[in-house]
C-alpha cells in the first residue's frame, strides 16, 4: 500500500486532469503524527463551484460551456467553448 503523502500527491494530479482543485488538499496533521500505520487524507474545504464541478466529474459528465478547465497535456487554463461528438 502507498503512503499517504504518494496517495495525496496521486489524487492531487488526477484531479488536475479535470478541472478540479481542491486547495487544502492534504495529509491530515493530527492523524499524521499519532501511531496509526496510515494518516488521514484532509480533503479539506472548498467553495459551491468547486464542489459542483468534483460531483459532475464524478458522474462522467462533460464540464459546461463557458466552464474553466485544465488541459492536461500542457497545464493551460481554457474554456470550454463546446463540445465534439
Amino acid at each position: 500500500m502507498r503512503s499517504t503523502e504518494e496517495v495525496v500527491k496521486s489524487l492531487r494530479e488526477a484531479l488536475v486532469g479535470t478541472g478540479v482543485v481542491l486547495p487544502s488538499l492534504r495529509v491530515d496533521p493530527v492523524t499524521a503524527a499519532s501511531e496509526e500505520p496510515f494518516a488521514l487524507v484532509d480533503l479539506g474545504r472548498c467553495n459551491v463551484r468547486t464542489a459542483e464541478r468534483l460531483a459532475s466529474v464524478l458522474r462522467g459528465e462533460e464540464p459546461l460551456v463557458g466552464a474553466h478547465v485544465v488541459d492536461v497535456r500542457d497545464g493551460r487554463v481554457g474554456e470550454v467553448m463546446g463540445h465534439v461528438g
